[in-house]
């Protein structure tokens, strides 16, 4: 009797996109707070930035999940919002003030608010439902792995190389997210 695969083409398509986006915005993780004193703030204020997007984030999902499930191509969304926050990392480069930090982390809390629950529906959609436990437990492995090679690269691109190059990078991996994506025949997801 053959071995029946955990991931489908859908979700091993679904799980690569979103851990390279991961990575991406992992990448910024250990350095926040030193960017944010460099444009003029300080722990508290890298702390108030995080809460403004986090919040833009919470009230933007509860406005888009209302439409996930009616939008007949959800990969588009998820394409949209993986591009608007490869536009906002490009953005961090021209940051220069906690006033523009801030404008831009609701621009990504409003990015992530687009993609993630169309990703959702489209990870649910494509579910093996006999073997969600494993599915979702390996998404969330990935996760967790991915956060751990964007620290480390993150740290390799900032101390040899510079903020700007970190921020193009993280924007390089969303477009490239989102183009593949895009690029997909639409029966794939």
């Amino acid at each position: 009797m053959p071995v029946k695969k955990l991931f489908n083409r859908a979700t091993k398509i679904l799980l690569s996109t979103d851990t390279i986006v991961l990575v991406a915005i992992a990448m910024l993780g250990p350095f926040y707070t030193i960017f944010v004193e460099r444009i003029g703030g300080n722990l508290f204020g890298a702390s108030l930035t995080l809460a403004v997007f986090a919040i833009a984030a919470g009230v933007t999902t509860l406005f888009c999940r209302r439409y996930t499930d009616r939008v007949k191509e959800s990969e588009l969304v998820v394409v949209f919002g993986y591009t608007l926050m490869g536009l906002c990392f490009v953005l961090y480069i021209f940051i220069n003030s906690l006033v523009t930090l801030f404008l831009v982390q609701i621009l990504i809390g409003i990015a992530v608010a687009i993609y993630a629950p169309a990703s959702d529906a489209l990870h649910s959609k494509h579910l093996n439902n006999c073997r969600a436990g494993k599915i979702w437990g390996a998404g969330k492995a990935m996760d967790y792995f991915s956060m751990a090679v964007g620290a480390v690269i993150g740290s390799l691109i900032v101390t040899q190389l510079g903020f700007e190059v970190l921020f193009i990078l993280m924007a390089a991996f969303c477009f490239a997210s989102a183009a593949y994506i895009y690029f997909l025949p639409r029966k794939v997801l």
